[in-house]
């Protein structure tokens, strides 16, 4: 039963991380196109928050239950390649979610030097990292 609640709250830190890996880029969209500096303090404030309150808390929460899913049945998980495929996924969207740091930073320093239609494609990246982590973990292609 242990196992269901350690599920459970895993997916739902996943959904929560997830937000803030799509609405920050979004973000970085109309911040990067943001002429005033009204808008430009308001997005600060609003991407900090995301990344600091919402998307860095969760994307830990989602590494730690998915740590303890995996302990659950270290050997059986290890031997199959899905979760090696997944496990790779999973870490490039750590990438993600640094980079999107690092760019937070540059808005916040006044140093962005991207457009919004840089961003717009760097907002579409984590769909694709959703789709293949969701189709190994149901339809197990390779195990």
């Amino acid at each position: 039963m242990a196992f269901f609640w350690l599920k459970a709250f895993h997916i739902i830190a996943i959904v929560t991380w997830f937000s803030g890996l799509f609405y920050l880029p979004r973000l970085f969209v109309y911040h990067a196109d943001t002429q005033d500096e009204a808008g430009n303090a308001r997005f600060k404030i609003m991407e900090r928050k995301l990344y600091r309150g919402i998307a860095t808390p969760s994307m830990i929460v989602v590494l730690l239950l998915g740590t303890g899913l995996l302990s659950t049945n270290f050997g059986y998980y290890l031997s199959q390649p899905w979760m090696h495929a997944k496990l790779l996924l999973v870490s490039l969207l750590v990438v993600y979610h640094f980079y999107c740091g690092y760019h937070l930073k540059q808005f916040a320093q006044d140093q962005n030097q991207r457009s919004h239609v840089y961003y717009r494609i760097f907002n579409e990246l984590p769909v694709f990292a959703l789709i293949g982590i969701v189709i190994l973990v149901v339809v197990k292609p390779f195990g």
